[in-house]
């Protein structure tokens, strides 16, 4: 099997356009635009266009308080004028959407995105794992913080009792 070519989108890693939305990894529409070499009206044309290809899962749109959100986020605005709210694009919206596209770069790009995808779910599974160790150190802390405590509560218990008596040693004469 021939290996598609790679392609100049690499140069700025993929995985920065994908945001956690409603709990899903997605990718706004003008990132892909751009990725895709479009422009994002005409991507959003063909999906309107073939919008039974989309359902809730594969594709939706962001409300107005999103929208707010995402722009202060990651400073959306600055990427477009936002005269409306951006559709949003899962892992598999990308894939259906280089077939709405039907180009030898939308097929590029699609791979590279799950790729993309793919990589950011590793890392989070890693990052779990991490917490999970994280979590243990910390249990472990804890235990030998309380031992501490108790401790220094002895010693500070100790020091507020009186000095024993001293007594002489040796033999009295």
């Amino acid at each position: 099997m021939p290996k598609a070519p790679k392609s100049s989108v690499t140069a700025y890693p993929i995985e920065h356009n994908i945001h956690l939305v409603r709990g899903k990894k997605v990718m706004f529409d003008s990132d892909l635009a751009q990725l895709y070499g479009v422009p994002t009206k005409r991507l959003n044309e063909a999906v309107k266009r073939n919008l039974s290809r989309f359902p809730e899962t594969f594709m939706f749109q962001l409300t107005h308080k999103e929208v707010a959100s995402m722009r202060s986020q990651i400073a959306t605005a600055s990427k477009r004028n936002i005269r409306y709210q951006p559709l949003v694009f899962t892992e598999h919206g990308v894939v259906m959407l280089s077939s709405v596209l039907n180009s030898a770069r939308a097929v590029q790009v699609s791979i590279l995105v799950v790729e993309a995808f793919v990589r950011v779910r590793a890392l989070i599974a890693a990052n779990k794992d991490l917490a999970v160790r994280v979590e243990k150190l910390e249990t472990g802390q804890r235990q030998i913080s309380s031992i501490i405590e108790v401790l220094v509560d002895e010693i500070e218990h100790m020091k507020a009792l009186p000095p024993p008596s001293k007594r002489k040693i040796g033999f009295d004469l």
